[in-house]
């Protein structure tokens, strides 16, 4: 069955929909024209009225799980044996059970198709659409995306069906009044209003740019459309932050900048289409900046780089992308967004710092969907013995260490065994087992290099030197003050 995902302080959980084992009556809502922006004291009938006929409801049939027990057991070879297996078999049958799921959705043409969340509709046996007039008509799924959220449905209409447009989010402004449609707790069609409260908001995926907002969202709403007042979407009912489950005036809406993209690929292809680097990247904090000698802490520093495009341009761990296909990076965030954006195989030209120094990479970009992420070889022995410095207790990457901290697949680097919790390396966020590949943005070989290091670090009067530390299987730089 369903779980809806409601967010708060210990986790987070999508404002989905309400699990039903009896059919609620239809719901919503359709296309408009473009109206003259209201104001807080005008009335919001007309518009509702508009576009009302095409947001839809959403009925998902589920089979659920067998509730029935084990039954009484007969010895092996029994002749009651068959007789208690036709039995059981029989029970488990009839105690299979199908339920119904809610959420909501909004028709995008006039032929039929029809946004929501990927989760109001995955693992469903069918999908019927409830259409504000009543009528109703089963959906097939067109193509869905787990890292937005979103699936784009088709239903088949003798007549041309009512549809609302995608309007532009990224002219939206904090403090616009907007309108969410949907069907809350399965209550059929239902209207709330509020302002956006925030906007680029991230929740827990790479694409998320979430629009947040006051009108209220429950649970139902998830797939439901976001509009401004001009009757255009600019979100999708996605998410709420709540204690209880319920409504308390923060809730979420991908934005239109993120889903129209999304589902032009889906019905054009049945499925996304995201450029890739292949790169891992980080922010840059003021002590990596510093340690870099940046002027700025924009930019994305390169923690690796996998066998893929930019490896095959030039791009090498330590370089700080600045700039993509002519576009000024501002942090991971936004890199991450206009890499997946752009599209596959265009070749770009990709700009970084390197030693103080830009240089420009032009880059063919791949697919994300079809990349896939070489290992590393299998680790070696080495009987080099631990060795201690600034707090931390290096040792080798041999098949023992490794197996110590349930580590494999690296032949590079050297083991945190151990560190001092007073130290600085620990304030950083070193632990042990982290393995350590550079340092200096310079390969180690051994443990006693990251002394070596350091040392020399301080006799040039630097005040940090850079980490290169590998955790989990991800990659991140620190910067190590070499302050006392």
């Amino acid at each position: 069955m369903k779980q809806s995902r409601t967010l708060n302080r210990v986790g987070y959980i999508r404002a989905s929909f309400v699990m039903l084992i009896s059919a609620f009556s239809l719901i919503l809502v359709i296309m408009p024209t473009p109206s003259q922006s209201r104001g807080a004291g005008e009335s919001l009938a007309d518009l509702v009225e508009q576009i009302s006929p095409a947001v839809v409801n959403i009925v998902t049939t589920v089979t659920l799980p067998s509730t029935t027990g084990q039954g009484p057991l007969v010895p092996e070879g029994s002749p009651l044996e068959d007789l208690f297996k036709d039995f059981q078999d029989g029970q488990q049958d009839q105690s299979r059970r199908r339920g119904n799921a809610l959420g909501s959705g909004f028709i995008i043409s006039a032929d039929g198709y029809i946004v929501t969340n990927n989760h109001v509709i995955v693992d469903s046996d069918e999908i019927l659409i409830e259409f504000f007039d009543g009528e109703s008509l089963v959906a097939t799924i067109v193509g869905r995306d787990e890292k937005t959220d979103i699936a784009v449905l088709k239903v088949e209409s003798e007549l041309p069906l009512s549809f609302v447009q995608f309007g532009d989010s990224d002219i939206a402004r904090v403090g616009e009044w907007v309108l969410a449609i949907g069907n809350p707790l399965g209550q059929g069609f239902s209207v709330s209003a509020g302002i956006i409260s925030a906007r680029n908001r991230s929740l827990n995926g790479s694409y998320d740019d979430f629009i947040q907002t006051d009108a209220a969202i429950n649970r139902g709403n998830s797939g439901g459309p976001l509009f401004n007042m001009d009757g255009q979407v600019i979100g999708v009912n996605t998410a709420i932050l709540s204690p209880t489950g319920g409504s308390i005036g923060i809730g979420f809406s991908m934005s239109s900048a993120v889903v129209s993209k999304v589902v032009d690929q889906l019905i054009e292809h049945g499925e996304t289409r995201r450029g890739w680097l292949g790169v891992r990247i980080q922010d840059i904090s003021e002590d990596i900046a510093v340690a870099l000698n940046l002027d700025a802490t924009t930019g994305a520093l390169v923690t690796d780089v996998l066998d893929g495009p930019a490896g095959d341009a030039g791009v090498l761990p330590g370089d700080v992308i600045i700039t993509f296909d002519g576009i000024e990076v501002e942090g991971t965030r936004a890199l991450v967004r206009m890499v997946g954006d752009a599209d596959v195989g265009k070749a770009v030209r990709v700009v970084v710092i390197r030693d103080g120094k830009s240089q420009t990479f032009l880059v063919d970009l791949g697919r994300l969907e079809e990349a896939v992420l070489t290992s590393l070889s299998p680790p070696v022995s080495d009987d080099i013995p631990e060795f201690n410095t600034n707090g931390l207790t290096l040792g080798a990457l041999s098949a023992e260490n490794l197996n110590q901290f349930g580590l494999g697949d690296y032949t590079e680097g050297v083991l945190i065994m151990d560190i001092d919790a007073a130290s600085v390396a620990f304030d950083k966020g070193l632990r042990a087992g982290d393995i350590i590949t550079e340092i200096g943005q310079q390969p180690i070989t051994s443990p006693a290099d990251i002394d070596t290091r350091i040392a020399t670090a301080k006799a040039g009067g630097r005040t940090s030197i850079l980490l290169l530390v590998h955790r989990d299987g991800d990659k991140r730089f620190v910067a190590l003050s070499l302050v006392d």
